[in-house]
């Protein structure tokens, strides 16, 4: 057996790589905490892109029709990977581990530990998507505290008719580069921001917002889970994150650990240190 040390598998959000994290991992490091970091299935190195994204200027009639070659990838599929990771990331430190998602990451956190709670010491959700049993990712999405949420309005295409939830990265358009910016950063500097969303890719699954949330009190409920509030957030929005943390503790009929941080969607930019000190406290705890 491993000698016996602490790790932190991470699980980014939507559009997202494992570069999210790139930032915060020092600090954990510094403490003798072991992480990991992948591309999920349908994301980074794995995504699919539609040629019409990488032709410029862009054809926007192109962009809004083109059926998303990303439209394949399954919650299954997630599902399976991180399982692995976490399998792994347990082998290597000899024990339990932490597992931390960023926004519909969450749903995956969710799905991981349903199924293998023995491995997982917390859970922790960063401005994720922590859903009641049943509830697909969708319906949070549509609920109306989610009414003022900015990312459905840079959709580029409709993601029942191509597949995919479709955001143009790449844009040069400056209204829409700055609704993007609102969305997930907008308390970063412009540097900080273009070299962020230089790692999104365009095509986001759709199907794996319909997926319901499998979690039991029998085992999900077991494990000990922490929601990181982001106040200032523009993508998941305040009072969604309250209302899913209400939901969450009243199926479970226990609490959630909440940690407040007065950052937008994105703390891994914004306040990286703090972020990861939280992160730090809850997996040496």
């Amino acid at each position: 057996m491993a000698e016996q040390s602490t790790g932190i598998v991470f699980i980014h959000g939507a559009w997202h790589n494992h570069e999210t994290w790139d930032y915060v991992l020092p600090f954990l490091k510094a403490r003798g905490i072991v992480t990991t970091v992948f591309d999920m299935p349908g994301a980074g190195v794995n995504a699919k892109l539609p040629a019409s994204f990488l032709k410029r200027p862009l054809d926007k009639q192109a962009f809004a029709t083109e059926p998303s070659p990303n439209a394949g990838v399954t919650q299954d599929e997630r599902t399976e990977f991180v399982v692995g990771q976490v399998r792994e990331t347990a082998e290597k430190c000899g024990g339990k581990v932490v597992i931390a998602g960023h926004s519909l990451g969450g749903a995956t956190v969710s799905h991981v530990v349903e199924r293998v709670p023995e491995l997982i010491s917390a859970a922790v959700y960063i401005s994720a998507f922590l859903l009641p049993p049943g509830m697909p990712p969708v319906a949070m999405i549509r609920d109306e505290v989610m009414a003022d949420a900015l990312v459905p309005g840079l959709f580029a295409a409709d993601p029942a008719t191509i597949g995919a939830m479709r955001v143009d990265f790449l844009s040069e358009d400056p209204d829409y580069r700055a609704r993007v910016r609102e969305a997930y950063a907008g308390d970063v500097g412009e540097d900080m921001f273009n070299k962020a969303i230089a790692h999104f890719h365009c095509d986001e699954p759709a199907q794996v917002t319909i997926v319901p949330s499998p979690v039991t009190k029998e085992r999900f409920g077991t494990v000990p889970r922490h929601y990181i509030h982001c106040t200032e957030d523009r993508a998941v929005t305040p009072a969604g994150q309250k209302k899913m943390i209400a939901l969450m503790d009243a199926a479970m009929g226990n609490k959630t650990t909440v940690h407040v941080m007065a950052t937008s969607h994105s703390p891994f930019d914004a306040d990286p240190q703090g972020l990861a000190r939280i992160l730090g406290d809850i997996a040496l705890g």
